[in-house]
C-alpha cells in the first residue's frame, strides 16, 4: 500500500489514503532503482530517435545542447521531488502548484502535461502502425497492399488490453522489453547506416528545400524533432513516486542512479543513429530512418518489429499519467466511487480517442515537429528551471542562476519557433490528403525539364517512388520547362508504395508510349524529308541535264552560223 515504507509523518485522511492506494501513480511504492532506468529509457528513446537523422541537417550543436540541457533539468526535478520535508510531489502538476500556487500551478502545468501525454500517445499510435506496415511490406512485397489505417487499428488492439494494468510497476515488464528493443533497433539503424556509408555511395548534404523559405521551415521543424526526443520529463516525478523513500534513504538516490544509466543509454541510442544516419543518406534520409533502410531485408523487418514492441511500452508510460489524472478527477472532484468499471471506461475511452486521432492525422514528422516545440519544450527545457528559480532561489547572477536562464531562453525559442516549422510540415503533408487514406503528396511536385536523357528519366522516376516526395524532385523529359500533369492522379496516393506503384507504372507506361509515338512520328517525318531531298536532288539532276543539252544545242547552232 502507499507509503508503507516511509517513516515521515503522514497527514492524509483515511479517504485520501484509500484513493491514493487505488490510483495508478501512488498505489505501489516498491519499485527498484533499475525500474526508473528502463521507464526513463522507454519514455525518452521513443519514436523521436528515428527522426534524428532527418533533423541532423540543421545542426549537430542543437542535438548535443539538448542532451545537456535536459540532463540538467531532469536532475532538478529529481531533487525537487522531496524538497519539502514530509511531502512528495508525486505528479508534475503538484510541483507546479507548490511553485505557482494551487490554481495557477494547475493552469501552468496541467494543459502542457495533457498535450505532451496525449500527443505522444497519438504519435506512438502512428509510429506503431507505420512500423507494422513496413514490416508487412518487407516480408511480403508481393502481398496485397493494406492501408496504414488498418495497421494502426491492429497496433491499438494491444493497448485495449495493456491499458487495464493498474499502475506503473505492473507495466514494468512491458517497459523493460521496450527499453531492450530501443537499444536493439537503434543499433540496427546505426550499424546498417554505417555499412551503407562505407560502401561509398554518393550522397548530398545540401539543404532539402528549393526555396530559402522551405529550408527555414524545415530547420524549425527539425528543432521540434530534437525536442520531442527528450520527452521523459513529463513522467519523471510519476516514475519517482513508485520508489520507496525514508528520511535516511530518500527516493532521489536510486532515482538519480536510474537517470544516470538511462541517459547513458540515451546517448548510445541517439548520437550514433543521428550522425551515422545522416552521414549515410544525406538529405535523402526519411523522417523515420528505418524507412530509408533497404537491406538486408530480414534485419530491416526485425528492426521494425523492435520498434513496434518499443512504442507499445512508450504508449503505456505516457498513458499512465493521463489515466491517473482522469481517475483522480473522477474520484476527487466528481466524487465517483473507485471501481473496476470506472477504470475500464476511462482507459478504454482514452485508447479509442488516441486511436481515432492517429488514424485521422497519420503525419509522423509534422506531428513531432509541432508538438515537440509546442508542449515538450516547456515541460523538458524550461519549466523545471522556472520552478527551480522560484523554490530554490539560487544566488542572483551566480552560475546556477545563469544556467537556468540560459535553459529558459533556449526552451522559449524552441516553443515559439519549432511549432511554426511543424505546422508548415503538417500543411504540406495534408494538402492532398483524404481522411483514412494513405498520403503521399507526389502530385504537388514540379518537373523542370530540358533535354531528353532516358537513363536519368527512369532513375528519377524510381527515386520518386521511393522518396515519398519529401521534397520537390526534378527529372529530364523533352519539351523544355513545363509543369507536369503526369502525376496529378497521385495526389491521393500514400506512403503505401504498393498502392502507388501500379499507378506510377501506368503513368510511366503512358508517358513512354507517348514518347515512342513522338519518336515514331519524328522518324516518319525524317523519312519524308529524306525522300523529299532525294526527289529534289533528282529534280536538280534532271534540270542540270536539260541545261547541258540546251547548252550543247546552242554550241552547235553557233558553230553552224560561223561556217556559213
Amino acid at each position: 500500500m502507499a507509503h508503507n515504507n516511509e517513516k515521515e509523518i503522514d497527514t492524509r485522511t483515511e479517504e485520501d489514503k484509500a484513493i491514493d492506494a487505488w490510483l495508478p501513480i501512488t498505489s505501489d511504492r516498491n519499485a527498484k532503482w533499475w525500474y526508473s532506468t528502463f521507464h526513463n529509457v522507454t519514455a525518452m528513446v521513443g519514436a523521436g530517435v528515428l527522426s534524428l537523422p532527418y533533423a541532423m541537417g540543421p545542426g549537430v550543436i542543437v542535438m548535443l545542447m539538448s542532451w545537456a540541457i535536459t540532463f540538467y533539468t531532469i536532475w532538478q526535478m529529481v531533487e525537487m521531488h522531496e524538497m519539502v520535508p514530509g511531502k512528495r510531489f508525486d505528479r508534475y502538476h503538484e510541483l507546479g502548484q507548490h511553485a505557482f500556487g494551487e490554481k495557477l500551478g494547475l493552469w501552468v502545468v496541467v494543459p502542457q502535461q495533457i498535450v505532451v501525454d496525449v500527443s505522444s500517445c497519438i504519435i506512438y499510435m502512428v509510429t506503431g502502425g507505420k512500423s507494422l506496415k513496413k514490416f508487412h511490406e518487407t516480408v511480403c512485397p508481393d502481398c496485397q497492399p493494406i492501408k496504414l489505417t488498418y495497421f494502426i487499428i491492429i497496433f491499438s488492439s494491444v493497448h485495449f488490453v495493456l491499458s487495464h494494468l493498474p499502475n506503473f510497476n505492473s507495466i514494468s515488464f512491458v517497459s523493460l522489453a521496450a527499453a531492450v528493443m530501443s537499444l536493439t533497433y537503434s543499433t540496427v539503424a546505426w550499424a546498417t547506416s554505417l555499412g551503407r556509408g562505407i560502401e561509398g555511395r554518393v550522397v548530398s548534404y545540401e539543404l532539402r528545400g528549393e526555396k530559402t523559405s522551405d529550408n527555414v521551415f524545415m530547420f524549425l521543424s527539425a528543432l521540434g524533432d530534437v525536442a520531442f526526443a527528450y520527452a521523459g520529463h513529463n513522467v519523471v516525478l510519476e516514475i519517482q513516486a513508485t520508489i520507496p523513500s525514508t528520511p535516511e534513504k530518500p527516493s532521489k538516490g536510486p532515482m538519480w542512479k536510474g537517470v544516470w544509466v538511462a541517459y547513458i543509454i540515451v546517448a548510445i541510442c541517439y548520437l550514433p543513429v543521428a550522425f551515422l544516419g545522416y552521414w549515410a543518406f544525406g538529405n535523402q534520409v526519411e523522417d523515420n530512418i528505418l524507412l530509408s533502410l533497404e537491406k538486408p531485408m530480414w534485419l530491416v523487418a526485425a528492426a521494425n518489429m523492435f520498434v513496434v514492441v518499443h512504442v507499445i511500452g512508450s504508449y503505456q508510460v505516457f498513458a499512465m499519467p493521463m489515466f491517473d489524472m482522469i481517475e483522480t478527477y473522477a474520484v476527487k472532484s466528481i466524487k465517483l466511487k473507485p471501481s473496476t468499471f470506472l477504470r475500464f471506461t476511462v482507459r478504454t475511452t482514452y485508447v479509442a480517442l488516441t486511436l481515432f486521432v492517429g488514424m485521422t492525422i497519420p503525419f509522423f514528422g509534422g506531428l513531432m515537429g509541432f508538438f515537440g516545440g509546442f508542449a515538450l519544450a516547456p515541460t523538458s527545457y524550461y519549466l523545471p528551471c522556472i520552478i527551480w528559480l522560484i523554490i530554490v532561489k539560487p544566488k542572483r547572477f551566480g552560475f546556477s542562476w545563469w544556467m537556468n536562464w540560459f535553459c529558459i531562453i533556449v526552451g522559449v525559442l524552441l516553443t515559439v519557433l519549432s511549432p511554426i516549422g511543424g505546422m508548415w510540415t503538417l500543411i504540406k503533408q495534408a494538402k492532398n490528403y483524404r481522411f483514412y487514406h494513405d498520403v503521399d503528396p507526389i502530385s504537388g511536385c514540379e518537373f523542370k525539364t530540358s533535354a531528353l536523357n532516358v537513363s536519368e528519366y527512369f532513375t528519377s522516376l524510381d527515386m520518386t517512388r521511393k522518396s515519398k516526395c519529401q521534397m520537390a524532385f526534378k527529372t529530364k523529359i523533352p519539351g523544355g520547362i513545363i509543369t507536369s500533369k503526369l502525376f496529378d492522379e497521385l495526389s491521393y496516393c500514400g506512403f503505401n508504395f504498393g498502392e502507388s506503384k501500379n499507378l506510377v507504372d501506368s503513368l510511366i507506361s503512358k508517358r513512354v508510349n507517348s514518347l515512342m509515338v513522338d519518336a515514331t512520328d519524328m522518324d516518319e517525318k525524317f523519312a519524308m524529308m529524306e525522300q523529299t531531298i532525294e526527289d529534289l536532288k533528282k529534280f536538280i539532276d534532271d534540270k542540270n541535264l536539260q541545261i547541258a543539252q540546251l547548252m550543247s544545242k546552242l554550241d552547235l547552232h553557233n558553230s553552224s552560223n560561223i561556217t556559213i
